[in-house]
Parts: C-alpha cells; sequence; structure tokens
C-alpha cells in the first residue's frame, strides 16, 4: 500500500503548472511551481521542516521543547504542523499586518499567536524580531528558530525544491523568478540551479518599501527606502542573512496595487487561488518581458494559498477602500454612490453655534449646511469656527446664522465631476448633490481627491 506515514511526509514534488493567459504576451514558456500542494499550503513547510530536524539533531531542540518565532504566517503553519507531529510546543510571532485568517488558522493548529505592531523599526522592543528573541530567552527549554539567518531555510530549498524545478523541466529551465522575503527560496534555488546550469538566470521579486532592490545593484542599505507596505510575505527592512546575493542576477520591484490586482487575476483568469506574493511574482515576470526570449524556460514560483486572503485581496471593499479597484467616476452621483454617504447632516439658523460643533463631533464632519424653511441659506466649516473662535471666546452660544457663511453651491445629480471640481475655491469646501425629491448629499474636497 502506498501511504505517508504521516503529514510531513507529504511535503515537497509540488507539481510545475503553465500559464496561460496572464503570460499570452510572452514569447516564453511560463511554468508555475506550484507551492500550495504543501500540506500547510505554502512552500515554507520545505524548511520549517528542515530547520526542525537539524535543530533535534545538533541539540539545539529538546524532546518537549517549546518552538518560537516570527513569522508573517507560512513559516508558522509549517512549523506548527512539525510541532504536533514530533511533540512540541508553539509561539508565532506575527505582525499586525498579516491577515487575520493566517492568525485565525496558526490558532487553529494549536499555536499560540503574539501579535506585534508593524511599523516599529527591527531593533524596537515591540517589533516581532525583538518580541521573537525576548520570549525565547524567557521560556524554558525553548528554541528561537530564527528563519532569516537559520542556513537550514536556504538549505532545504537546496535539497528539494531546486532539483525538484531542475528534473521536471527536463534542465532546460532558464530563468526562475520567485519573490524575496527571508532569502531562503531564492537563495537555495538559485544556487542549486547554478551548479546545474550556470546560465540560468536568477531574479527577485521585491515591493515597494524594501531594501533589497536598492542593495543588490549598490550596496548601499538606504533607510530612506524603508517605509509601510501592504504586500505579504516579501520585501524587508533588514538584510536576512540567507539572502545571498551572489546568486541573484537581479530583482524587480512591484506596487502593493499591481500585486493585488494580479493576486485576484491569477484566480480570475488562471484558476489560481493564491496568495498576495504571487500576484507580485506574475507581475514581476510581465516586468521582465524584455529578458526573455522565445526557446526560454521561466520558473516563477507561488508561495502560498489564497485562502488566506480573502478578507484582503479577495474583498472588494477591502480592494476599494486602497485605492485598489478604480470605479468609473464620471458624474456627481456616482461619487456619492460610490462612498456610500448618509443622510446628510444640517443645522438651523437658529441653533447655537455649540450644536453645529457637537453635531461636527458626533458624525466626524468638517462642514455643515445650514438651512431654514426656505431651504440651504448658508453653511459653517471647521476652518470659519476656529477663526471666530480666536476673535471671540464666547461665540458658542452665538445663533449659527450670525457665523455662518455663503451656501455651499447645488448641483444636479449627473453634473460632470470636471464641473463639479470647478466649484471647489479657498473659499468653498463641499458641494451639495441634488438626488432628486429633496434628497441631498455633501461632497468634500477629501471626497474629489481620493476618486482622482
Amino acid at each position: 500500500m502506498d501511504y505517508a506515514k504521516n503529514i510531513l511526509e507529504t511535503i515537497g514534488n509540488t507539481p510545475l503548472v503553465k500559464l496561460n493567459t496572464l503570460t499570452a504576451d510572452l514569447p516564453c514558456l511560463v511554468l508555475s511551481k506550484y507551492e500550495t500542494f504543501n500540506p500547510g499550503n505554502s512552500t515554507k513547510d520545505r524548511m520549517a521542516l528542515k530547520m526542525i530536524e537539524d535543530a533535534e539533531a545538533d541539540g539545539r531542540l529538546k524532546p518537549g521543547g517549546t518552538i518560537i518565532e516570527g513569522t508573517s504566517g507560512n513559516t508558522g503553519m509549517g512549523l506548527a504542523l512539525a510541532a504536533i507531529v514530533k511533540g512540541y510546543k508553539m509561539v508565532c510571532v506575527i505582525s499586525d499586518k498579516q491577515s487575520k485568517e493566517k492568525m485565525d488558522i496558526l490558532r487553529a493548529v494549536g499555536s499560540k499567536v503574539v501579535v506585534c505592531p508593524t511599523n516599529v523599526e527591527p531593533e524596537d522592543p515591540r517589533s516581532y524580531y525583538s518580541t521573537s528573541k525576548r520570549l525565547a530567552e524567557e521560556t524554558p527549554n525553548s528554541w528561537y528558530v530564527n528563519q532569516y539567518d537559520n542556513p537550514s531555510n536556504a538549505k532545504a530549498h537546496y535539497e528539494s525544491t531546486g532539483p525538484e524545478i531542475w528534473k521536471q523541466t527536463d534542465g532546460r529551465v532558464t530563468h526562475f523568478v520567485v519573490g524575496v522575503g527571508t532569502g531562503g527560496t531564492i537563495s537555495g534555488v538559485g544556487k542549486y540551479l547554478k551548479e546545474q546550469n550556470p546560465k540560468i538566470k536568477v531574479w527577485g521579486v521585491d515591493t515597494y518599501g524594501s531594501v533589497f532592490k536598492k542593495y543588490h545593484e549598490t550596496g548601499i542599505f538606504d533607510e530612506n527606502e524603508i517605509y509601510p507596505y501592504i504586500t505579504e510575505g516579501i520585501g524587508e527592512d533588514i538584510l536576512p542573512k540567507n539572502v545571498d546575493f551572489s546568486v541573484i542576477d537581479g530583482f524587480t520591484k512591484v506596487t502593493d496595487k499591481d500585486a493585488a490586482i494580479y493576486t485576484q487575476r491569477l484566480a480570475k483568469e488562471e484558476g489560481m487561488f493564491l496568495g498576495n506574493s504571487a500576484g507580485s511574482a506574475i507581475k514581476g515576470v510581465l516586468q521582465l518581458k524584455e529578458h526573455f526570449k522565445k526557446e526560454d524556460v521561466v520558473v516563477v514560483l507561488f508561495h502560498d494559498h489564497g485562502s488566506r486572503y480573502v478578507g484582503k485581496m479577495f474583498n472588494d471593499e477591502w480592494m476599494r477602500d486602497r485605492g485598489f479597484i478604480e470605479d468609473e467616476i464620471t458624474i456627481a452621483a456616482d461619487l456619492v454612490n460610490k462612498d456610500n454617504h448618509k443622510s446628510l447632516v444640517t443645522v438651523k439658523t437658529e441653533e447655537l453655534v455649540s450644536h453645529a460643533i457637537e453635531r461636527m463631533k458626533a458624525y466626524k464632519i468638517s462642514q455643515i449646511p445650514v438651512e431654514d424653511s426656505r431651504g440651504f441659506v448658508g453653511a459653517v466649516d471647521e476652518a470659519d469656527l476656529l477663526r471666530k473662535y480666536i476673535e471671540n471666546k464666547d461665540m458658542s452660544n452665538l445663533p449659527i446664522k450670525e457665523v455662518m457663511h455663503k451656501p455651499f453651491p447645488i448641483v444636479n445629480k449627473n453634473a460632470p465631476i470636471e464641473e463639479v471640481s470647478k466649484l471647489f475655491n479657498k473659499d468653498n469646501n463641499a458641494v451639495l448633490v441634488s438626488l432628486g425629491e429633496g434628497d441631498y448629499r455633501i461632497i468634500t474636497k477629501y471626497d474629489i481627491i481620493s476618486a482622482l
């Protein structure tokens, strides 16, 4: 009978799958190394098992011990599966930018999850790097994995992923493209492939906010390049020891928006339900088009599964909030429908200024139309109120009609956005949109800017 003795024996030997639609304009054959077929649904299963086995062999990890690691989620999953089979406890330290699905999955397989802030320096005690190290020091019989600098990471891919790609392509692979995070995959696979054929080109996919591309090209670690980014699983604000720049021929950077859009396109156009870094990887391949010839065989590695991103890249509302989905905005009605504006908040001429201020606070708005029995007769905004407060500290007890300025312009719901935009100036911060039957909505400068 043919069966695996435990789940760990199913790691590796993932298929190569041809891309068809997204790569139709490329002259070459593009094959994806489809790593979601690993039991933990990511390529990280390979190195997680290797790191544990090597730590067991040299005594760093002892029976009944606790495994502690800072992870973006996938390495934690691989470690957790191995911990279950081998009888270890697992603590995953994860940054708060990672998807809720990743955190839930780690808890589902018995791991303790510690969440740390993303936007802090690596040396900050709150960072997931520092927190992982601290927990390892404080926890008896524990082992800090440190996938970034652990040589078993790259070694796993040198021993398994690289040989698989070479064998599956019958030695015809000419380019290997992969997103770079800890550096283990690109370094291990790249080293093995170049040993078989030094002419093979190895390309890393980086993200904006990460230091890899510039460092590879100039040798300069530019801290000005480090800033928050959305893409998960690739890019770093440090230089992990696992990144062997000598086997990398170049990097291409992919934006957060392109990574998210192409993650969706892989699912919708190729039937490949994959993670965020796969979107970066395939967009990176397309950006490298000029480097490929007709006879080339390009292998791109897809790291993980789309189930970990259903609340993000596969959620249109999340995509829309970040400007990754571009709804066509041509008329005023498009703008108020897009943002699902609620009923218009107004004040009456005889109400006190304090009432307007309370309403601004309650609804978190900056301007309010003023009305009386005839309709809209004026408006107030926070800049006006601040200016008048400086002049008169007792203004909160004045009626609105004494501090209001002229009313906001009113446009029909079918007014072109270009015409609406012209109504904004230094004296006017909003425009009212008539939807008919006495129903009005407000458009602010921020709404116009958001629609650009």
